[in-house]
């Protein structure tokens, strides 16, 4: 694939996700607010979340928009910074791959109770 069309894809990517974590991350606030308000303790809410099917949608598409946004920003500020190098191409899969891993586990300890 042409160099150019693969950084204006991954451009668009970036940007995508951005708005979708802009999203997330104010619904997730607003969750927050709203079980502060009700003095909803850590055990009433895990009580809310358990076997939610909405919660652990909302929170997977969260983790998806980090699993997209990040390595690339990771990816572009290496490139920046160091060049086109080993690391470059290494560090932003490891990271999707740790955002991938951590991001399922915290979903599925909240939603199933298991990790």
């Amino acid at each position: 694939m042409n160099t150019a069309v693969l950084q204006a894809k991954l451009w668009y990517a970036q940007r995508i996700s951005a708005m979708v974590l802009a999203l997330c991350v104010a619904i997730h606030l607003l969750i927050i607010y709203y079980a502060i308000q009700n003095g909803l303790s850590a055990a009433e809410i895990l009580g809310r979340t358990r076997g939610n099917l909405i919660f652990a949608l909302f929170y997977e598409i969260f983790v998806l928009a980090c699993l997209v946004h990040a390595p690339i920003g990771l990816s572009n500020i290496l490139r920046e910074n160091t060049g086109d190098s080993f690391i470059t191409r290494v560090l932003p899969w490891l990271l999707a791959a740790l955002i991938l891993v951590l991001g399922n586990m915290a979903v599925l300890g909240v939603v199933w109770g298991t990790a």
